[in-house]
Formats: structure tokens, C-alpha cells, sequence
């Protein structure tokens, strides 16, 4: 195990003490015009594990981004308590997309979704006609519970634009479980239960061994073996002399490449830290700047040595933002905690996971057959 901290350590205390000056402007899904719509919003780093999914998801349509931007600078205006005029202006924005640009948002839904989506849409007209009255009565309890709900149902309503998987893995690693689209676990614990969207998109051989593992029931009982106030809580070390999860059909340790995709690519970039590769100055898709930011642990002398050991990140968020610490490309983040980060801060050495489950999204995982015998 100790092999395994050490390279980790020396990455979280640079998140701390060493922050690099790199870009936060984001690319498009891919690497030309055609994918500009997909990209995050220039300015702070985006904290909330909800809107990094929403933003990650393989999707092209201006209408629906200018309607998630304006709700998450609805949040920046909060936090920040200005005025009420510029959280009505974003609610204004919100509505006017809705009102005017209907035909632009459905474009993008396939026929076969598009009756789903224009029930979502009323839904989410109707949320933000609710979230306009609770701006107009300067309620800001009502307004953060209304645009959280207003940014869920938008959610639902992105999904429904994706079609086809973005992407096919690179042929040396399709003896590899991949998740072809999103899952969601649940871990229960004696401290209470954590909720996981495991982003396949992004992470499609990261994302399946994680599933693939869960559906087999390898973490049910493995205690938490590194807890650190502030830093990570690391499990997935199994009993005995292995560090990681030995197939039955081979009797080898099963590893996963480092893989990390950035905005200016159209797939994940395989084995190289951003840094060997000189991308350090890329944002990842899935960064470290969220609490609850789940990432694989791997070995200090070989990036390629992922197994079965995972870590959520538990930094404050507003230390960590993409791009600018030394997590962000050296490690393969899969997912973040969606329900049950206060879990995380209970959690102590030790504690188990009682059980893991698959309870959405496992028709996405895809296990190649075993070899014959």
C-alpha cells in the first residue's frame, strides 16, 4: 500500500502550496468549431459535480448551453450576494431561450426522444416561471432550491440529446469492460450512503472496470484504508498480498491505462500525464475542482497501474480549480459524488462499504467475453 501514497501525497500538497498559473479557458468537445457548444464557461472553475456532468455530456446545441450558463450565473450572483436585478437578468435570459428558441432546443433530440423532450421542456418552463416569482420576492432559500431543481430537469432534458457513443476505444484495449454512457452507484456505509454518476463518456475503460467491479461485488466489504481530513479517502485494496482485482479467468492483477480526456480532443488521450505529453495547459473534462470528485489510485512508478483502488478528493472545491493544481491530468477521474458528500466527511480508516450497486445505467457496460478455455 505505501507505494501507492506516496507519488498521490506529493500531488495533493501541490494542490495546496504550488499552484500552477494555467489557462481556465475551455475548448469545445472537439478540436474544431463544429463542437464549440459543449464548452464550459470561461471564469471560476465550475464546483458543482451536477453542472461538471452536464457540461462533460457529448452534446452540440447553443440554445441549451446559454440556458445553463445563465443558471449558473445565477449561482455566482448569489454567492456573492449582489443585487437581485442581475439574478433576474439570468432568469430573464433562462425564459427568453425558452420562449423564442423551442424549435432550437428540440433540434437537437432525436425524433424518437422528442415527445420526452418537449415534456421536459414545459417542466422546465414551468420551473422557471416558479424561480422568477421566488427572485421577485428576494426569497434566496426558494431561488437556490428552485434552480438546483430547474438545472436537474435541464439535465434529464440534455441527456436525451445523446446518441450514439462518441467514440471506440483504442483496439489494445478492448479486452477491457467499457462503459458506454453513464451509470450510477450506490455505496452504503454505516455512516450513510453515497450516491456516484460514473462518467463514461469521458472515462469509458475507467468508468467499465469501476462498474464491472461493482457489479461483481468486489467492494462489498473493504474497508476504507486511507482517510485524511482535507485531502482523499482512498479504498478498494483487496485482502492478501494484491493491490488490485485479480481476474478469475486470467489469475492476473487487472490494470487500466491512465486516461484523461481534454477538451481540445475528441477521445480520452492513454497512458501519458498531460505533462509528458506537453498538454499540461489543457482542462480536462472531468477536473478536480469538485468535493466528492472520484479518481483512480495508481502506483507512483507506473501511471498504467490502476486496478481496483479508487479516492474520492475531499479538497474545497474553491482551492481546487480545473487546471490549476497537480491532480488535473495525472490522474484518471471517472465520476463524482452526487448525493452523500456529507457521507464523506464522516467516513474514518477503517469503515467499510457494506455494499455497492449498480441502479442505473449497467445496460451501458460492456464486459468482453471471456477467452475460451
Amino acid at each position: 500500500m505505501e507505494r501507492w501514497k506516496h507519488w498521490l501525497k506529493i500531488g495533493l500538497l501541490a494542490v495546496a502550496f504550488i499552484p500552477l498559473s494555467l489557462s481556465l479557458s475551455a475548448a469545445g468537445w472537439g478540436g474544431n468549431d463544429d463542437y464549440r457548444t459543449s464548452r464550459m464557461p470561461q471564469g471560476n472553475a465550475i464546483t458543482d459535480p451536477q453542472a461538471i456532468l452536464q457540461y462533460a455530456l457529448p452534446i452540440e446545441n447553443n440554445a441549451v448551453r446559454r440556458v445553463q450558463s445563465s443558471l449558473e450565473d445565477m449561482a455566482t450572483h448569489l454567492r456573492a450576494r449582489r443585487r437581485w436585478f442581475a439574478v433576474a437578468s439570468d432568469v430573464r435570459s433562462v425564459k427568453s431561450v425558452l420562449a423564442y428558441r423551442r424549435e432550437d432546443l428540440l433540434e437537437s433530440v432525436p425524433p424518437e426522444q422528442r415527445a420526452e423532450g418537449k415534456v421536459k421542456l414545459d417542466e422546465i418552463d414551468s420551473g422557471a416561471t416558479e424561480l422568477e416569482a421566488a427572485v421577485e420576492a428576494q426569497d434566496r432559500e426558494q431561488t437556490w432550491q428552485l434552480r438546483r431543481q430547474l438545472l436537474n430537469l435541464l439535465g434529464d432534458f440534455e441527456a436525451l440529446m445523446v446518441e450514439d457513443f462518441p467514440f471506440e476505444v483504442p483496439p489494445e484495449y478492448a479486452n477491457l469492460p467499457q462503459l458506454k454512457g453513464r451509470a450510477t452507484v450506490e455505496m452504503t456505509t454505516d455512516k450513510g450512503t453515497i450516491s456516484i454518476v460514473v462518467d463514461g463518456y469521458n472515462a469509458p475503460v475507467t468508468g467499465g472496470n469501476f462498474v464491472d467491479l461493482v457489479q461483481r461485488g468486489f467492494y462489498d466489504g473493504l474497508p476504507f484504508v486511507r482517510a485524511e481530513d482535507n485531502y482523499v479517502l482512498q479504498v478498494g485494496d483487496p485482502p492478501g498480498s494484491e493491490d488490485g482485482f485479480v481476474d478469475p479467468n486470467t489469475g492476473e492483477e487487472r490494470t487500466i491505462p491512465l486516461e484523461i480526456r481534454v477538451r481540445s480532443e475528441n477521445e480520452p488521450i492513454y497512458g501519458f500525464t498531460l505533462e509528458e505529453i506537453g498538454l499540461y495547459r489543457e482542462q480536462p473534462v472531468l477536473p478536480f475542482s469538485a468535493y466528492g470528485t472520484v479518481a483512480m489510485a495508481h502506483r507512483d512508478s507506473d501511471v498504467n497501474s490502476a486496478s481496483s483502488q479508487f479516492f474520492f478528493f475531499l479538497f474545497e472545491p474553491e482551492l481546487t480549480p480545473a487546471g490549476l493544481n497537480l491532480l488535473d491530468g495525472r490522474y484518471a477521474v471517472f465520476g463524482y459524488v452526487v448525493d452523500g458528500a456529507k457521507v464523506l466527511e464522516r467516513l474514518a480508516k477503517g469503515d467499510p462499504i457494506r455494499t455497492a450497486r449498480v441502479v442505473e445505467g449497467l445496460e451501458n457496460l460492456v464486459v468482453p467475453e471471456a477467452p475460451a478455455a
